[in-house]
């Protein structure tokens, strides 16, 4: 009998959870089997291996081959198997030291030639390899991915034929090299947006802290436009929210060439998305849109249009900052701390309140279209904007808006008052501080709390609002928070779009 064993990973939510793959060889009818609750893929790598083995000029032996996955009661789900187990296999027929393979973790799917494919989940691998003081073993082409994990040993091979090799020390593998981030370049910019004044502020406002958006207009408006050019004006990623957000992406397959996600993330799903799809689930329960967007931009177009229960399913990751995916067997965690800016008609025509198109069926076209977004997902967003056209002579002659860059300038210098008043391990931006580090002038609290009373505002809504205000005056670089920040909070967040006699009113608290 024949014993042999090697490391690998499943994955819950953007962590790697330890699994050693055993493999027995012993004497008995000829079979290969896989044991320790494997899903279908991971059944299925006995015939890849099998026939890796085959393309080498290799073969099992007429024994019994017996393949555990421990522990036994976790599923295991995933190609990336293939790789531990034909390791484990080679070393139990003493093809491969189990000595030498005992220094490392493997992650890999195999071909039927025996090269190795790209998986998902390298960067979280190694990380967890890192942290158990072992190697790693992947795809060649994941070997830069594998590299930002720090001081780890990675072997980064092309098949299981140059692998074999290099422990068999005729052949060397060179290490890999951290895949560098490529410079993101053409992207929208906001000097293109000519006229909406309020608009623009809005978006400085959000992205110096985090605030959720919601654009209201006719179509055509620019909604969509303004949106695109929001994530331009948050600063880059610190390395711990750039290794968080490369762990996510990589756990769902679109780490792109290995290379870390330096820049906020722009996510813009189809209306028609699911729930699953955008807060995370499906069969294995992968990351959704608000965890790919996680610390970047979440754009949902056409409001209303989402599911119901899509919408409702926001509410959660949008206060906390992370979504949490329950199955029978597991819950998975993954973190969603996203800034939302929506967009959506004031009807189902679109035409509302227009001067020059009338909604034929208003107010009930209005009543009925905005009454698809609850009033606790509206008491979540901090900034309410009207959209209207910019007339086309002004359109048309007017100067360009200030750049991109000039603002986002701005917002650097706001989020370093943030960094500087929360410290280190304190809350990313101004959306996730704790009220008592809101420190309100006499005059400003006496008109927040009156405007809060007048307005009915929730107690979520007083707060959201305050954080605005807070937002604004570090825009302007003072300290305690003035009369007139409160008041611009106020106006943002109680603007109501086109305002006429019999209109319903969108408002964010209450």
């Amino acid at each position: 009998m024949s014993l042999a064993r090697i490391r690998s990973f499943a994955f819950s939510g953007i962590e790697a959870q330890p699994i050693e793959v055993q493999v027995q060889i012993s004497s008995g009818l000829p079979a290969f089997l896989v044991v320790g609750l494997p899903d279908k893929a991971v059944g299925e790598a006995r015939e890849r291996v099998r026939a890796a083995l085959t393309a080498m000029g290799l073969s099992l032996p007429p024994k019994r081959v017996l393949i555990n996955l421990a522990p036994a009661d976790l599923l295991k789900e995933g190609s990336h198997f293939d790789l531990p187990i034909a390791l484990a296999v080679l070393a139990a027929m003493e093809v491969l030291p189990r000595e030498a393979l005992a220094r490392f973790a493997a992650v890999g799917e195999l071909s039927l030639d025996g090269t190795l494919n790209a998986v998902a989940g390298v960067l979280p691998a190694a990380m967890a390899a890192r942290a158990l003081d072992l190697g790693l073993i992947c795809p060649q082409s994941q070997g830069g991915e594998a590299a930002w994990a720090g001081a780890i040993e990675v072997l980064a091979t092309p098949d299981l034929l140059s692998l074999i090799n290099h422990f068999r020390q005729s052949q060397v593998l060179p290490p890999p090299v951290p895949a560098l981030a490529v410079a993101v370049s053409g992207q929208p910019d906001l000097a293109d947006v000519r006229g909406m004044e309020a608009a623009r502020r809005a978006l400085e406002i959000a992205a110096a802290g985090g605030h959720n958006v919601l654009l209201v207009g006719p179509p055509g408006a620019g909604k969509s436009m303004l949106a695109a050019r929001l994530a331009a004006l948050l600063p880059d990623l610190d390395p711990m929210e750039a290794l968080e957000v490369s762990m996510i992406h990589s756990v769902a397959g679109m780490l792109e060439g290995g290379r870390l996600v330096m820049r906020p993330p722009f996510r813009e799903p189809h209306h028609s998305a699911s729930q699953a799809a955008l807060s995370g689930g499906g069969q294995r329960a992968r990351p959704g849109e608000v965890s790919l967007a996680h610390r970047g931009v979440l754009f949902l177009d056409e409001l209303p249009e989402f599911p119901r229960a899509a919408l409702e399913a926001l509410r959660q990751p949008m206060e906390s900052g992370r979504t949490t995916v329950a199955r029978a067997m597991a819950h998975i965690t993954y973190p969603a701390r996203f800034l939302l800016i929506a967009a959506m008609n004031p009807c189902r025509c679109g035409y509302l309140g227009s001067a020059s198109r009338e909604c034929s069926q208003a107010p009930r076209c209005g009543e009925a279209y905005q009454g698809k977004i609850s009033g606790p997902l509206l008491d979540r967003i901090d900034l309410t904007v009207e959209v209207t056209p910019v007339p086309i002579p002004e359109l048309s002659r007017a100067p360009p808006g200030e750049a991109s860059a000039v603002v986002a300038a701005r917002i650097a210098e706001a989020r370093g008052r943030q960094r500087a008043r929360y410290g280190e391990g304190g809350p990313a931006s101004n959306a996730e501080a704790d009220p008592k580090h809101l420190v309100l002038g006499d005059d400003a609290r006496d008109l927040a709390e009156r405007a809060a009373e007048k307005l009915a505002l929730s107690a979520r809504g007083y707060t959201r609002m305050v954080r605005v205000a807070r937002t604004i005056a570090d825009l302007a670089g003072v300290t305690a928070i003035r009369r007139q920040d409160v008041a611009e909070a106020l106006a943002f967040r109680h603007r109501v779009p086109g305002r006429v006699p019999g209109r319903v009113v969108l408002a964010g608290g209450g």
